[in-house]
């Protein structure tokens, strides 16, 4: 886990959860669900909807780092490299700054697939009581 001022966590995606997302969403991109389609593609095979992989940033500022209390300000995001279903992943947080006097967080968020590579890099701004202490 690192330290209060980083975090990181592993996590993928299944095929079922890709489905399950354009249901949602209704994006429905054959690039995501239909293999025959996503084969001819540049990347060779179905890929994540981009917002379901930075979705991680959601899940873990809302339960685990901070957690519960959060609100969600902004995020900006980077597609660097595709992410593939069930390929495991690792999330990272790193805070830049905190800024006390309106209780926010500015963090470096990204995502890195197995060999290191970032696929997904952004900056959010958070808001938690824990930032006014």
């Amino acid at each position: 886990m690192g330290n209060n001022n980083f975090y990181q966590t592993s996590f993928s995606f299944s095929q079922n959860d890709i489905i399950k997302f354009a249901e949602l969403t209704g994006d429905k991109n054959p690039i995501h669900l239909d293999e025959e389609v996503a084969k001819n593609t540049i990347f060779g095979k179905r890929i994540l909807h981009g917002f379901l992989g930075a979705s991680i940033f959601s899940k873990v500022f809302g339960t685990i780092f901070p957690g519960e209390g959060t609100i969600y300000i902004k995020q900006n995001l980077i597609f660097l490299k595709p992410m593939f279903p069930d390929e495991i992943y690792t999330a990272c947080f790193e805070i830049k700054e905190i800024i006390k006097e309106k209780s926010r967080a500015i963090i470096h968020t990204f995502i890195k697939n197995e060999s290191g590579e970032i696929v997904i890099d952004g900056e959010a701004i958070i808001q938690n009581k824990i930032y006014s202490k």
